[in-house]
């Protein structure tokens, strides 16, 4: 009796383990690991310990929803299926080496709240999936090599607080939607090449002075904290 009860603890332990993450998800991440030379990371991953005890993830109610590995040397380009985790909320891998383009499969991440690349050699341009994360609050992809246009599908980021470009190769005008999003409030697009950088930043500080109304009645808009840089070629 008494191996028969060990044996079945047993099974429930393994079985406790391999259910943190749907397969999925764990799989996404083994894509990223080995597409990003996980080996050589400052601070890598033991992956046969659960997804939850891998450093920089967040797992809650057995599903992946961030991801922290900033100066962690993760070097090497993102997988398409990093889009499975569709649960995600934070990713941050700023400040590291990570190079070729954005997928597009980023736009399957519609629950993401936090996309930041800041100080990495990605190129390319960004994908207009981008558009679909509208729970997105922060969007930082400064000190990169992204080129082209913005996707006009930015527009569609209506919960957008923080937007930074800053120091890339960005070219062509800024989508002026992007300028009416109200809950804008800090804007650095400076170090590209936009032909309506200034008008951009004149609407977006203008709208600085609208109201919005709550239960208690007026009040003054949410945008506390502006900041526009244009570089001195705009």
């Amino acid at each position: 009796m008494k191996n028969v009860i060990s044996f079945l603890g047993m099974i429930l332990l393994i079985s406790a383990v391999h259910a943190q993450v749907a397969p999925a998800e764990r799989q996404a991440l083994l894509d990223f690991y080995q597409s990003t030379n996980g080996d050589q990371w400052i601070h890598s991953w033991d992956i046969e310990k659960p997804v939850a005890e891998w450093q920089g993830v967040t797992v809650e109610d057995n599903t992946v929803t961030g991801i922290r590995l900033l100066f962690n040397n993760v070097n090497g380009t993102l997988p398409e299926s990093i889009g499975n985790l569709k649960n995600l909320r934070i990713l941050e891998l700023s400040f590291n080496k990570l190079s070729g383009e954005l997928p597009e499969s980023l736009g399957n991440l519609t629950n993401l709240e936090l996309l930041a690349f800041n100080s990495n050699i990605l190129h390319g341009e960004i994908p207009a999936s981008v558009g679909n994360l509208k729970k997105l609050k922060q969007l930082h992809l400064s000190s990169n090599f992204l080129t082209g246009q913005l996707p006009g599908s930015m527009i569609y980021l209506k919960n957008l607080e923080v937007f930074n470009v800053f120091d890339n190769k960005l070219s062509g005008e800024l989508p002026s939607g992007l300028s009416q999003i109200n809950t804008l409030k800090e804007v650095v697009i400076a170090e590209n090449d936009f032909t309506n950088a200034q008008q951009f930043s004149f609407v977006v500080m203008s709208n600085t002075a609208q109201l919005n109304f709550n239960e208690n009645g007026v009040v003054p808009a949410a945008k506390s904290v502006i900041a526009i840089e244009t570089s001195d070629d705009n």
